[in-house]
């Protein structure tokens, strides 16, 4: 026999021993001779049967399958489980945290890159349009990017010189209606002599004196702010250009870095958060241009000053949901009263007010519909959050991030597999 032979024959032995002990290790207390059975502890004598119960052992305790050792079959199953919630929930807090503080460190690039985001989805549609009209996709996003800043700077341009037009002439209003405030608190209800008003007047003065300082240093970092808004600024029209000319190109190379089998089922999801945003976008312009043509109407029928630029007001406020219209309507009813006195101030109030209903009741659930559709309480939850976190800015963005989100976490939860991209390439192997 050759030498390769005897190896061989040797590692069979070896195996087979191996299998061997294998069996015997796995061998149930039932196939275990009488011979072999181990005594009681309590007497030296036989062992007692397989069936038998010895007195005074202690019972094994049974072992459950989320357990690792003794020490946790001992902790009630419960508590085990809801440890097991406590620590993933704090490892989650602290990586939101962390995400938090990054969010804030570099808020000066996030923020513009969410409005660019905004800014893309509504032009999204008009650069669409000129693609289908055979324009090359560059030149297709410069001319929607430059229209959409000529009629920003436009609306801004009729806005402040309709602003500084009225001017004069509301302060001499607002002058005669704080004479009638000063003559209703002496002959009104209060009494309030010549003597009080005086001494609140100085009050207020003194008040002013004493925080000149806090007023300087708020005017001070303002000239900081102002160059951050200008740098913001130009970053949104860079980012905007560049989403609208190649987001669909940025989003394939985001999704390639993910691994292969999640890519299919995020890039779906992606998309159907974005098509989200588009209708929320779309939606959320239609209805802040209703709600200004309504109130707008209602301040030129009663020639109150500033009926364009308040109108123009009400049209931003209402990107905020829920209360931006509503706290916009309420400067155009302090106007009214300053200019035409209490009557049409709550004839304007209760404009504002029936807009608000009709868009809640008609125009929110009729134009959004259910691709947009979220709670009435996540709306205001998702406001206050953003508001404490990141000011007007938070509120603008936080309702389109709530309807992102809903969006793709019900696709990527979903149980169904995504539609095959037109662009995929199927290799299929030779039947065997």
């Amino acid at each position: 026999m050759s030498r390769f032979e005897r190896i061989r024959g040797r590692l069979r032995r070896a195996y087979e021993s191996g299998r061997e002990s294998v069996r015997a290790g796995r061998q149930t207390p039932s196939d275990v001779p009488e011979s072999a059975a181990v005594a009681s502890p309590s007497s030296p004598g036989p062992a007692a049967p397989a069936a038998a119960t010895v007195v005074g052992a202690e019972p094994t305790a049974p072992v459950h399958n989320s357990t690792s050792s003794r020490d946790d079959a001992d902790v009630p199953h419960a508590l085990r489980i809801a440890a097991a919630w406590c620590w993933r929930l704090i490892v989650i807090g602290i990586l939101f945290w962390a995400l938090l503080k990054l969010v804030g460190t570099i808020s000066i690039v996030i923020i513009p890159l969410a409005v660019a985001l905004l800014l893309s989805a509504l032009l999204a549609p008009a650069v669409g349009w000129l693609l289908r009209a055979r324009l090359p996709r560059s030149l297709a996003t410069a001319v929607v990017l430059v229209t959409g800043l000529a009629a920003v700077i436009g609306t801004l341009t009729l806005v402040v010189n309709e602003f500084i037009k009225g001017v004069p002439e509301l302060t001499a209003k607002s002058t005669q209606g704080l004479q009638q405030i000063q003559d209703w608190l002496k002959t009104g209800p209060l009494h309030l002599s010549d003597n009080d008003l005086d001494r609140y007047i100085e009050e207020t003065q003194r008040w002013v004196d004493n925080n000149t300082e806090r007023f300087t240093s708020g005017a001070l970092s303002t000239a900081a702010t102002l160059a951050e808004v200008l740098t913001g600024t130009v970053l949104v029209l860079f980012a905007t250009f560049f989403f609208l000319r190649d987001g669909n190109i940025i989003w394939r190379f985001l999704v390639r870095l993910l691994p292969v089998a999640a890519r299919w089922k995020v890039d779906d999801a992606g998309r159907a958060a974005w098509a989200t945003l588009v209708a929320y976008v779309r939606a959320t312009v239609l209805v802040a241009f209703i709600d200004a043509v309504g109130i707008g109407i209602f301040l030129v029928i009663f020639d109150i000053p500033f009926a364009f630029p308040l109108a123009a007001l009400v049209f931003l406020g209402a990107f905020i949901p829920i209360v931006g219209a509503t706290l916009s309507g309420g400067v155009a009813v302090l106007v009214a009263l300053v200019d035409s006195g209490p009557v049409t101030a709550l004839i304007i109030l209760g404009v504002v007010i029936g807009v608000q209903q009709v868009e809640g009741h008609i125009l929110q659930p009729l134009i959004m519909g259910r691709a947009v559709a979220i709670h009435p309480l996540a709306v205001i939850i998702g406001l206050a959050a953003g508001v404490v976190l990141a000011g007007i800015t938070g509120a603008l963005v936080a309702v389109p991030i709530i309807a992102v989100l809903n969006t793709a976490v019900r696709r990527l939860a979903a149980r169904r597999v995504p539609d095959t991209p037109p662009d995929a390439v199927v290799v299929a192997s030779r039947a065997p």
